[in-house]
């Protein structure tokens, strides 16, 4: 893994440079999917710099204090929302405890990612009439209809009744868009999938391309797609050719790491189990002036999970920088991982270094003491240069990786037979633990544990109908908080109607 650590770096490098340039222009993303005329993408090096800036909205999972994981971890029965007090954080904090209402719903959750089709419906109308290869411009068209689909996946996923816009549209022709049904939705996303698998690589050169869409990335994302929809047959299918045989190098090159700590490694960007990963860097040079931008390059996550204020005090506590407490680990999630092999990649226990004398620490809002590991950062990749250094960590996110797409498709295969039997052992053997018999409740036990802190553990509660139960403590009611209210802001002056129970 050690060759890899570096190989990102030129499309990386290649994104800040191109987004610096491109993106100026959609800081402002209203009125959503206006036409620019003077975005005409007239040869290959301008039709890049389009596809990057389609590209750059995939850092949302990860990037800006109003990102995919630490907010959907906060709605989840695996963590509070944390941070400084109730009020740091208005979304987070009512997402949390289930009083989300249309005002406190952060806008960006809507409007990074209607941004992010914005750019993909201009540079695929341009792309026709571009100067280059036509290899080239098959490619980039994959690409960009896969970056649509995971768009529109995210939206419709966390809001439900959406509106499909596939081609710019006026400032005038904006304020009359109405919702499809999220089985419209659901429909285009297959659609620009299948469109995009046959023209993918199925494989990357790390030096120039980590961090772009392959043809596994599709048709994993596609798989996905499918078993929200209970297309289980479909998601098996897809995810099969993606895993090939559970614990082997599957045809696109993918194979579980043989130590599960490796998968947080800052510098093991791009390793075999990584599917679809969001690229961060410390590069741009961000600072507090365009941070959440989606200019700016460095992963939030790191900085918001981190202990406050806290000492090292012994050579027994690890040598972290100071957080901001955000996603503290539920207890309950404490006593399910603390036998497991997987506890201390995953949680920080800084409640016993500190009734030990080993470390101190100020407990924030929701402190329980366990904090988030895999992505709480060490002083050793703190960044030193310019920008702001809490603003600048490099440390990757997966949006899918290998262990989650062998779980799907055992849940896909109905958690019986053989091969979801063999799924399974993978993941489970792959940390030292034992077999166990594969059914739908050890598999999402699994995900459960496997997954703990990645964003995905609300997802898969609310698509298995197991929100009301699980939640129903924090606030959480069955018909309305499965989807998110759409943000007040959005709203205005359109035929956009809001989502049920949230008037």
């Amino acid at each position: 893994m050690k060759t890899k650590k570096y190989k990102y770096l030129l499309f990386a490098i290649a994104m800040v440079a191109t987004v610096i340039s491109c993106s100026d222009e959609y800081l402002d993303v209203e009125p959503k999917g206006v036409f620019l005329s003077g975005n005409y993408y007239a040869n290959q090096e301008q039709a890049f710099s389009g596809l990057v800036s389609v590209y750059d909205v995939m850092r949302k999972n990860s990037g800006g204090f109003e990102n995919m994981v630490t907010m959907f971890n906060a709605g989840s029965d695996d963590f509070y929302a944390g941070g400084g007090n109730s009020s740091d954080g208005a979304g987070i904090q009512s997402f949390s405890n289930y009083s989300i209402n249309p005002i406190a719903m952060p806008v960006s959750f809507w409007s990074d990612h209607y941004q992010g089709i914005y750019r993909a419906n201009i540079l695929l109308l341009k792309l026709p009439e571009t100067t280059m290869e036509e290899s080239v411009k098959t490619r980039y068209t994959a690409e960009t209809k896969a970056l649509r689909a995971n768009y529109y996946f995210n939206l419709v996923r966390m809001f439900g009744n959406i509106p499909l816009i596939l081609e710019p549209i006026s400032s005038s022709e904006m304020y009359n868009v109405t919702q499809s049904a999220p089985s419209a939705i659901y429909e285009q996303i297959e659609k620009d999938l299948l469109e995009a698998i046959p023209s993918l690589p199925a494989s990357l050169n790390l030096s120039t391309e980590a961090g772009r869409f392959t043809k596994g990335a599709a048709q994993a994302l596609l798989g996905k797609v499918y078993l929200y929809q209970n297309k289980n047959a479909l998601a098996a299918e897809q995810l099969s050719q993606v895993n090939g045989t559970p614990g082997q190098t599957s045809q696109y090159g993918y194979k579980l790491l043989e130590d599960f700590n490796d998968l947080w490694v800052v510098d093991n960007k791009f390793n075999t189990e990584a599917i679809l990963e969001v690229a961060h860097t410390n590069v741009g040079l961000s600072g507090w002036g365009n941070w959440g931008s989606g200019s700016d390059e460095g992963n939030s996550i790191n900085t918001m999970v981190g202990p406050r204020s806290y000492v090292k005090i012994s050579a027994n506590a690890p040598d972290l920088p100071s957080g901001w407490s955000f996603n503290p680990v539920l207890p309950e999630l404490y006593d399910l991982l603390k036998n497991d092999p997987r506890f201390g990649a995953t949680i920080l226990d800084l409640k016993a270094l500190k009734e030990a004398g080993d470390a101190d620490y100020i407990g924030g809002y929701q402190d329980t003491g366990y904090f988030l590991n895999k992505f709480t950062p060490t002083k050793a990749v703190e960044h030193t240069g310019a920008g702001d250094a809490i603003l600048n960590y490099r440390q990757n996110s997966y949006v899918i990786r290998l262990a989650d797409t062998y779980l799907m498709e055992a849940e896909a295969l109905g958690g019986t037979g053989s091969r979801a039997q063999a799924l399974l052992d993978a993941v489970r053997s792959r940390v030292g633990l034992p077999s166990i018999p594969v059914s739908m409740n050890t598999i999402m036990a699994e995900r459960r544990l496997e997954l703990a802190g990645e964003g995905h553990r609300w997802f898969d509660l609310v698509r298995t109908g197991q929100a009301a139960t699980k939640l129903s403590s924090r606030g959480f009611v069955a018909g309305k908080h499965d989807i998110l209210p759409i943000p007040y802001k959005e709203l205005e002056n359109t035929k956009l109607v809001q989502n049920p129970n949230y008037n």
